[in-house]
């Protein structure tokens, strides 16, 4: 019987950040207007879903991470009638929409959390994580923010500490209480019954935490520049009763047809892989961070890709991101050269890809001014901005060569600055360029649509004696390409097949290389990949 593969198996998923999109009416924040603008290049992309990041009304001070109201649409974006529009007009060119759903913590705005506060006794009280002073007055634990600092604010009226993870004006939701689950699967409900597709659920590993607020320990690897890894995060992050929670979740998801859940979760494979669940009734997609967060070489890339794929349970299905809104953007941190090889790498690998807007044409991290600096991390410890802050990897898209990009109107100040190369990096200029970026990702977004071996094809890795190249093949079928990947800035030569053994190259990252090539001594110029069609009469010649 012939597998069948969802949607989000088989599409490649676009994370938006919808403040730096697209600005529709000239404020210098980009908005769902915008956004409906521009979903022709969207599909252009050959992209099937966008993930957003948070829409909702917010006091903004994570930029919408701190919800003041989960089913509504904030100001700055535009209104409810909006939002069906852009799900409406997605729907219509076949593109999926997943919205970010942030159930960890709420903005100290939220109803929830003014009831909360508002008295001890207040039935909301417990929807939040509420605690006395320690003996001598003081906080209740050593424990820590993302952001610097503590992680507990004390409220004078009460009497007491509340704790949050993040910025202080996110207060951590309390999921011991049955009530907190039930509310935030009627917001999944709200969303869903509109139509939306999925969800990306924010820091989905962070939901639970210990019981008895115990002391974290010490972490004696601490390199002594970011105050939060000074502690192993053992009774904050990854507790196991956050997969009772994430099942429940997953339940509300099954009752529709054909939605998704992909969490966001930093840890290392084998307990990232532990979210799928025991019988694949967790998360979708696990985030898998590897490609961001490892030193850049073709042995540690062939190494996390197979041992994550050695560690995948049954049935599961894997992932790849190579950035976000959170993280430096790929160029910035492997260079412009590289960036191509990751895209060529990022979507011939097997499983779901994600794209963070703008790295299709190759953007960079914008510098900013510490008077401009914005993200809370950095605006809370600028002695360490450069390491912590988000902003340089969140500046406007750059559609064009026109003033401030095309992003927002000449004489509008963006909310952040933009990229001093917006003039030649563009997507205006690369469209007109048969050899840019932006035409080498719809190269291989086409090539994977199109061939099932890159949609959903094996992966077998090769061992091709080369400290510099990663190589690997994909087949479906009688439908088989070898993917050759220099991670080098030298010319490289590598043996994949026995003398004799040829194959077509179909798509080379300077979009120029064609033509038939000989496997037993295939040479890979600097920074070079290449996808080879191999003949389908051959049977595992290659390796």
């Amino acid at each position: 019987m012939t597998q069948t593969y969802a949607w989000w198996q088989t599409g490649i998923i676009y994370q938006i950040y919808p403040r730096s999109y697209q600005d529709s009416n000239r404020d210098g924040i980009g908005d769902l207007s915008g956004i409906i603008k521009r979903l022709d290049y969207i599909k252009s992309l050959g992209v099937k879903a966008v993930w957003l990041s948070p829409i909702y009304p917010s006091p903004m001070h994570d930029f919408g991470y701190d919800v003041a109201d989960y089913c509504d649409i904030h100001p700055l974006f535009g209104n409810m009638a909006d939002f069906d529009q852009l799900l409406s007009e997605m729907h219509g060119r076949d593109l999926k929409l997943i919205i970010d759903l942030v159930p960890n913590h709420s903005s100290d705005e939220h109803p929830w959390f003014i009831e909360s506060r508002s008295s001890k006794d207040n039935p909301k009280r417990n929807w939040y994580i509420w605690r006395d002073p320690a003996p001598d007055g003081g906080l209740p634990n050593n424990w820590l923010s993302h952001f610097g600092g503590p992680a507990w604010t004390f409220d004078k009226a009460s009497g007491q500490y509340y704790l949050h993870q993040f910025v202080t004006q996110q207060p951590e939701l309390n999921y011991r209480n049955p009530e907190v689950l039930e509310a935030m699967k009627n917001v999944m409900r709200f969303w869903l019954d509109k139509g939306v597709d999925g969800f990306r659920v924010d820091v989905i590993w962070l939901m639970s935490k210990d019981e008895q607020l115990r002391d974290e320990p010490k972490n004696p690897d601490w390199d002594g520049v970011n105050p939060f890894g000074s502690l192993q995060h053992i009774y904050t992050q990854n507790l196991a009763g956050v997969h009772d929670l994430i099942r429940e979740m997953r339940k509300v998801l099954d009752s529709y047809d054909q939605r998704m859940m992909v969490g966001e979760i930093y840890l290392p494979t084998k307990e990232l892989v532990t979210y799928y669940g025991k019988n694949s009734d967790e998360c979708h997609l696990p985030f898998n961070f590897q490609l961001i967060n490892l030193a850049w070489s073709a042995s540690n890339v062939c190494e996390a890709v197979d041992s994550y794929e050695a560690s995948l349970p049954q049935g599961a299905w894997p992932n790849w991101v190579l950035g976000n809104h959170d993280q430096h953007r790929v160029a910035t941190r492997i260079g412009l050269a590289q960036a191509r090889v990751a895209n060529m790498l990022l979507l011939t690998l097997r499983g779901t890809p994600t794209t963070y807007y703008g790295e299709e044409i190759g953007m960079v991290d914008v510098p900013i001014p510490l008077d401009k600096v914005q993200d809370p991390p950095a605006v809370n410890q600028p002695e360490i901005a450069h390491i912590v802050g988000r902003d340089p990897g969140r500046t406007p898209m750059q559609w064009d060569a026109s003033a401030n990009a095309g992003f927002t109107d000449e004489g509008v100040s963006p909310w952040l600055p933009l990229a001093d190369n917006y003039r030649q990096v563009n997507v205006a200029q690369q469209e007109t360029d048969p050899k840019s970026m932006l035409a080498l990702y719809r190269a291989l977004s086409g090539l994977r649509r199109h061939e099932a071996a890159l949609k959903i094809g094996d992966y077998t890795s090769l061992d091709t004696h080369n400290d510099y190249i990663f190589a690997y093949e994909r087949r479906s079928g009688s439908s088989r390409f070898l993917i050759a990947l220099n991670f080098s800035s030298e010319t490289q030569c590598v043996k994949l097949g026995q003398p004799g053994k040829r194959g077509e190259i179909v798509v080379a990252t300077d979009m120029q290389r064609s033509g038939n090539v000989d496997l037993s001594a295939l040479k890979l110029n600097p920074n070079e990949g290449l996808i080879i069609s191999l003949p389908s009469a051959e049977q595992s010649e290659v390796g």
